[in-house]
C-alpha cells in the first residue's frame, strides 16, 4: 500500500453516468490481484473523504477504473482531464482467489451495475488460468450497458435488464438456471448478493464482493463494519467467502 499522484491518461463517459478513468504510475506494478480497489482524494478541497474505486483492469503501466456518477466526489471526478494527477491510495483490501480452480473448470462471474467493473480483471485472470467462464450481467437498461463486448471476448455472456430493452428481462436470477459451476464470483447490490448466496448454498467455492462506503480505506475507523460487526469491508474483504458474512 502506498500514495501516489496518478497522472490520468483518460476519462470519458462510456454508458449513461459511468466513466471510464485510465491512471499510471509506479503504483500500477503492485496491482496484482483482482477485487482490490483504490482510495481517491477528491481535487474539491471541500469533499474530504475519499472514494473507493474498484479497479476494472490492470495493463502493463495502466490500471482503468470504471465509476458511476452518485453524488459530488464522483462528479467532480468527471470533470477532471488528461494531464491531471490523482492523490491515491492503494492497492487496498484482499481480492478474488481462485488457487483451487482446475484448467477447463466451468466459472460462473455475476454482476451488476456498477458492481460489474471490478469482475473484467477478474474475467481476464480466470481465462489466463484455463477456466471457461460464464458472465451474468445485469443493468438498469440498454443506456446502463458497459464493457458488453469487453466481455464478450471472455466468454460466453448472459446479458440482464430490469426493463427487457437488452438481453433476458429481469434481473440476473432469471438466468441461474443456466450455468452449472464449478465456482461463482459475485459484485453488485445486497440484494443480487444475497440471491447469489442462498442460490448457489451446495457449493464451496462461492465468493461475494460487497460495496460498501469506505472511510478510512485501511480498517481504523469502523466505518464499513459487515452486519454482525465482526469483519471491516475494506481491510478483511471486500471479497469473502459465502459462509463469511450475513448480508
Amino acid at each position: 500500500m502506498q500514495v501516489e499522484l496518478l497522472e490520468i491518461v483518460s476519462n470519458k463517459e462510456i454508458a449513461h453516468n459511468i466513466y471510464e478513468m485510465v491512471l499510471k504510475g509506479e503504483m500500477v506494478s503492485s496491482m496484482n490481484r483482482s477485487g482490490q480497489f483504490l482510495h481517491l482524494r477528491m481535487n474539491d478541497p471541500n469533499l474530504l473523504l475519499r472514494r473507493p474505486i474498484s479497479i476494472a483492469s490492470i495493463d502493463e503501466d495502466t490500471c482503468t477504473l470504471l465509476y458511476r456518477i452518485v453524488g459530488k466526489g464522483t462528479k467532480d471526478m468527471s470533470r477532471y482531464q488528461v494531464g491531471d494527477f490523482v492523490d491515491t491510495l492503494g492497492p487496498l483490501g484482499n481480492g478474488f482467489h481462485f488457487d483451487f480452480l482446475s484448467e477447463e473448470d466451468q466459472v460462473c462471474v455475476i454482476g451488476g451495475g456498477i458492481g460489474v467493473a471490478p469482475l473484467y480483471e477478474l474475467g481476464k485472470e480466470l481465462v489466463a488460468n484455463g477456466n471457461h467462464v460464464t458472465f451474468i450481467l445485469g443493468f438498469a437498461n440498454q443506456d446502463d450497458i458497459y464493457y458488453y463486448e469487453q466481455f464478450q471476448e471472455l466468454g460466453k455472456v448472459i446479458l440482464c435488464t430490469d426493463d427487457g430493452s437488452a438481453g433476458l428481462q429481469g434481473h440476473v436470477g432469471v438466468a441461474l438456471d443456466q450455468v452449472d459451476p464449478t465456482a461463482v464470483f459475485a459484485c453488485g447490490p445486497t440484494p443480487l448478493l444475497r440471491l447469489v448466496q442462498s442460490s448457489y448454498s451446495h457449493l464451496e467455492h462461492v465468493y461475494l464482493s460487497l460495496e460498501e462506503r469506505m472511510a478510512c480505506g485501511i480498517g481504523a475507523c469502523y466505518g464499513c463494519d459487515t452486519k454482525k460487526k465482526d469483519k471491516r469491508t475494506c481491510k478483511d474483504g471486500p471479497v469473502f467467502q459465502r459462509k463469511e458474512v450475513v448480508l
